[in-house]
C-alpha cells in the first residue's frame, strides 16, 4: 500500500512543501528513508515505531519505504514525525486516508504517543496558506502560533491518538481560533526608564533621535558614566511594533526555535545583546544549513554590542553590508538563504584602553601608540555607517547628590512616535521605507534640500572633520530626524550644526 502526506521544510526564514511518500510491501522487516534526511530525520525512524505501539495501533512487520520529495532538499528536525507516523497508519489502513491530500502534518513524537513542539510553525503556517492547504494539524502547543495565520484552518492535537481520530472523524473537531483577547500593546520594560538617568542631556538627547529615525548610536565615555545604563533604556522609547513588523519579527524567532513555548506574536521590539567574545557567524548567522544570528534575532529592534572595541575586529567588520542594505545573505556549497536584518545598532565603548583618555578627573595612563591600537579595531568604513557618535562624560558630584528626576521615557515616546508619523506620512510612496535611517541618495535629494547657510556649513564641516560622502548623507538623514521632531517640514541650518556635532569620534580622531 502507498500513502502520501503532506509537510514542510524551513530555508532560510520561507518554507518548502515537502511529501512524505510512505509504501509498505513484501520483504524482510526494516524501514528505510530517503529524500536526503538529517540525523533526527533518520531517528524518527525508531521513534515513530516505539509511538505507533506504545499509543495502542499495530506497527506492519513489513518492509517499509519512506521518501521525502523533493529528493535534492536536505530534510532536518524532528518535526516529519508525525507526517511519518500518520504515513504508516494510511498505508497500513488504520487511518482513513480521504483527508491527506488537503492537510499537512508537522510535529515531534515522543514515545508515550503524545506531541512536543517544533520549531518553525509559523513560516510553514504561512507558506501552506498560500498554497492553499485547507488545515495544518501541529502539536497543541503551537496551535497558536499557526492560528496567527489568516485563512487557514489549525487543528492542534495532543497526542497521535487525537489526529487519527481528527482524520476518522473530522466532523468532532473545529479549527483553533486565535487568541485576539490581548492586542499588540506596547509592553514596559520594567526597571528601564530614563527618568532614572541624572544629567547626561547630550546624551538622552541622541537617544531620541536614535529612536526617532532608527539611526545608529554609540556612545563613548569612562567606566561609569552611564554609556550602558543609557542604551538599556532605548528600547523603551520606541514605538510599538506594527502587525506586519511583529509577524516578520515572530517568523524570525520561529525559525530560531524561540517560540516552542509561546504560541504568540513577538510584542516588544527585540533587544538583542551578544558577548564580546562572539564569533562572526553567531551575529550574521551560518551553519551548514543556516540558521539566523544576532543582527537578524534582532530585526525592527536593536543590536547593543557593549565594549565594542573589545569585539574582534574582523568580527565588526561582518556588520558593514547589513547596517547598509538591510539584509545578509549566507551562501553555503548546498544553500543560499537571506535573512532581513533591518536592525539599529546601538554600541559602547571606553576612550583608551585604561578607560580615562579626557577624564577631567582620573588621568590616563595609557600612551598614544596604545590609544591608536584600540581605535584600530574600528575600521572607517564601519565608523562611517554610525550616525550618532556621542562623548558621555562623567558626571559631576552635585548632580549625582542633587539633580532631580530626569523626564520619563513615555514623555520622550511621544515625541519619537510624531516624528515617526511625520516620517512615515512622509514616506507614503515608498513602501520600503519606515524611517529616516532608510533613506537611500535619491531619498535625501528630495526630502533633505538645503539652503545657502546650511550648505555651506555642511561643506566646512566635511573639509575640517574629514568626512566621506556616506557620513555626510548620514548627516542629512540626523538632520531630517532632528528637523521631524522639531515639527518643522524644512531642513534648516540649526538642524545640520546639531547633527554634526554628533560625530564626536570624527573630531577625536
Amino acid at each position: 500500500m502507498l500513502a502520501r502526506v503532506w509537510s514542510a521544510s524551513i530555508v532560510g526564514i520561507d518554507a518548502v512543501k515537502v511529501g512524505v511518500e510512505v509504501d509498505i510491501s513484501g520483504g524482510l522487516p526494516g524501514i528505510v528513508v530517503l529524500g536526503l534526511p538529517d540525523s533526527a530525520v533518520q531517528e524518527s525512524k525508531e521513534r515513530v515505531k516505539a509511538t505507533l505501539k506504545n499509543a495502542g495501533f499495530a506497527f506492519p512487520m513489513r518492509k517499509i519505504v519512506i521518501n521525502l520529495t523533493p529528493a535534492d532538499l536536505r530534510k532536518e528536525g524532528p518535526c516529519f514525525d508525525l507526517p511519518i507516523s500518520v504515513g504508516i497508519l494510511a498505508a497500513s489502513e488504520q487511518v482513513s486516508a480521504d483527508l491527506l491530500g488537503d492537510y499537512l502534518f508537522l510535529g515531534e513524537v515522543s514515545l508515550d504517543g503524545s506531541l512536543r513542539p517544533v520549531a518553525g510553525v509559523l513560516p510553514i503556517a504561512a507558506t501552506a496558506q498560500k498554497m492553499g492547504i485547507a488545515g495544518l494539524v501541529v502539536p497543541v502547543d503551537n496551535a497558536q502560533e499557526a492560528a496567527v495565520v489568516a485563512g487557514l484552518a489549525v487543528y492542534g492535537c495532543k497526542n497521535i491518538a487525537d489526529v487519527v481520530d481528527l482524520l476518522n472523524n473530522p466532523g468532532r473537531y473545529k479549527p483553533v481560533q486565535p487568541d485576539n483577547s490581548q492586542p499588540l500593546p506596547k509592553t514596559a520594560y520594567p526597571g528601564a526608564d530614563l527618568k532614572d538617568v541624572k544629567g547626561q542631556a547630550h546624551a538622552r538627547r541622541a537617544l531620541e533621535i536614535a529612536a526617532a529615525g532608527g539611526h545608529n548610536l554609540i556612545f563613548v565615555g569612562p567606566p561609569g558614566s552611564g554609556k550602558t545604563m543609557l542604551a538599556r533604556r532605548l528600547p523603551g522609547i520606541l514605538p510599538p511594533l506594527e502587525f506586519a513588523e511583529s509577524l516578520e519579527v515572530t517568523r524570525i524567532h520561529s525559525v530560531a526555535g524561540l517560540l516552542k513555548n509561546r504560541g504568540s506574536l513577538v510584542r516588544d521590539r527585540p533587544f538583542r545583546s551578544p558577548h564580546h567574545s562572539a564569533s562572526g557567524p553567531s551575529l550574521v548567522g551560518g551553519g551548514s544549513f543556516p540558521r539566523p544570528g544576532e543582527i537578524s534575532l534582532s530585526h525592527q529592534g536593536i543590536l547593543f554590542l557593549d565594549e565594542l572595541t573589545e569585539f574582534k575586529r574582523d568580527v565588526l567588520e561582518f556588520l558593514r553590508q547589513p547596517l547598509e542594505d538591510g539584509y545578509v545573505t549566507i551562501s553555503r556549497t548546498r544553500q543560499s538563504v537571506m535573512f532581513p536584518a533591518q536592525f539599529t545598532l546601538v554600541a559602547s565603548t571606553n576612550p583608551c584602553p585604561c578607560g580615562y583618555y579626557g577624564d577631567t578627573i582620573q588621568q590616563c595612563t595609557c600612551s598614544p601608540r596604545q590609544r591608536e591600537n584600540y581605535w584600530a579595531k574600528l575600521s572607517g568604513p564601519l565608523m562611517d555607517r554610525i550616525d550618532l557618535q556621542v562623548a558621555v562624560n562623567r558626571l559631576k558630584p552635585e548632580e549625582i547628590t542633587q539633580q532631580p528626576t530626569g523626564e520619563a521615557s513615555t514623555s520622550v515616546l511621544e515625541r519619537v512616535t510624531k516624528a515617526r508619523d511625520r516620517a512615515v506620512k512622509r514616506f507614503q510612496g515608498e513602501p520600503n521605507l519606515r524611517c529616516n535611517a532608510q533613506m537611500q541618495s535619491h531619498h535625501l535629494q528630495k526630502w533633505c534640500k538645503l539652503d545657502d547657510t546650511s550648505r555651506s556649513l555642511l561643506e566646512a564641516a566635511i573639509r575640517k572633520l574629514g568626512l566621506s560622502a556616506r557620513a555626510s548623507d548620514r548627516i542629512l538623514k540626523v538632520g531630517r530626524t532632528i528637523a521631524d521632531l522639531a515639527g518643522e517640514e524644512e531642513l534648516k541650518a540649526n538642524h545640520i550644526a546639531e547633527a554634526i556635532q554628533y560625530r564626536t569620534i570624527d573630531r577625536m580622531q
